[in-house]
């Protein structure tokens, strides 16, 4: 018996058999083909019933999951758990709406291995402290069975967004990470006019600006370090921060065209909207695409697949693998959507 398929789509093929004996003799079979399956899409964030709704990147990252029909699963970090060395999590199913007013619903909690998800967003905002690290170790194992975490969990914890900068010493301004007030100190008279941030926090949050003459000096040096105790931050001042501190955006080591400029409050030194900075948008500049040419294809092997680099002037200063922001406000002023493109790419991961 030889056969043709005559007709084919996505849901049936209609083969059409002749037996050899008469050529009216036709038999039809449908071959029914397996659904599509829905992709299982994990997030760990703060509490969503916290969240600035219009601003909130990982609601509009949501918002585009579950309108390609993907299932969405909510998980904040103390719904993360090891038993026997797998990955398990206090799920809870998650409907969420583009309402400023009623923007998600939650299910009943249920514990399950994190590998019956397909993808997992680690969407945790800083402080990056030992919590924070301890969780990438959880994820760790669920990427161990097959689980796409978005951004690859050992990576998080090896690219501190201040830290990791340093890497690509040719794009930063001037830069010293040092405990030692000596050495803080030895730093601020050589530049005279510096900033000093600790490593773990976001936000603009505990970010200093000290002049040479900064009687205050002493007493700020000794509160971010603990005396001694921890690792800061210092750079050079750059003045260009008068103009905005961009925040570009990389998707899988692609750089988003425009960039949003935080531009400082008056009588402040900190871009940072948490800190009261306003934001415009701006076009890439060729200094821009060549920071990103040179941090992207990094990002890109090590698995950090949504990042966002902050530039002052022709300064790389950071480079935020936990939790970047500022995709509504990209979408909105360019028509984009960025949300769109990530999740393009994670599902050619997936496949």
């Amino acid at each position: 018996m030889s056969g043709t398929i005559c007709s084919a789509d996505a849901k049936h093929s209609t083969i059409r058999y002749h037996d050899g004996l008469s050529s009216n003799t036709i038999i039809t079979a449908i071959i029914m083909s397996e659904p599509s399956k829905t992709i299982r899409l994990g997030v760990v964030m703060d509490p969503i019933g916290s969240i600035k709704v219009a601003k909130d990147s990982t609601l509009a990252m949501l918002l585009e999951a579950q309108g390609r029909g993907w299932q969405l699963e909510y998980l904040e970090l103390d719904d993360l758990s090891l038993q026997d060395g797998r990955a398990f999590g206090q799920m809870r199913s998650l409907n969420v709406r583009a309402d400023a007013n009623d923007w998600f619903s939650l299910g009943e909690p249920r514990r399950e291995a994190l590998a019956e998800l397909d993808v997992i967003l680690m969407r945790k905002d800083p402080p990056f402290d030992m919590e924070y690290i301890y969780s990438t170790y959880l994820l760790e194992a669920a990427e161990a069975e097959g689980v796409l975490v978005v951004n690859r969990p050992a990576s998080i914890r090896n690219a501190n967004e201040k830290l990791f900068a340093a890497r690509f010493p040719d794009c930063m301004p001037p830069s010293l990470v040092a405990s030692s007030a000596k050495e803080l100190l030895g730093f601020l008279h050589e530049y005279g006019d510096i900033i000093l941030k600790p490593l773990g926090e976001m936000g603009g949050a505990s970010i200093f600006r000290v002049r040479a003459d900064d009687p205050n000096t002493n007493v700020i040096i000794e509160t971010l370090t603990d005396n001694g105790a921890r690792y800061i931050m210092a750079q050079r001042f750059v003045p260009e921060i008068s103009a905005g501190d961009k925040r570009i955006l990389l998707i899988d080591g692609e750089p988003v065209p425009y960039a949003l400029a935080r531009i400082p409050a008056k009588g402040e030194t900190r871009g940072n909207l948490a800190a009261g900075g306003r934001g415009e948008g701006v076009e890439l500049s060729a200094r821009d695409y060549e920071i990103c040419a040179k941090v992207g294809p990094v990002c890109r092997e090590l698995g950090l697949v949504f990042v966002g680099i902050d530039v002052i002037g022709d300064y790389l200063t950071e480079i935020n693998s936990t939790s970047p922001t500022c995709i509504r406000e990209l979408d909105a002023l360019y028509g984009l959507n960025i949300s769109a493109q990530l999740m393009d790419v994670i599902e050619k991961k997936l496949s």
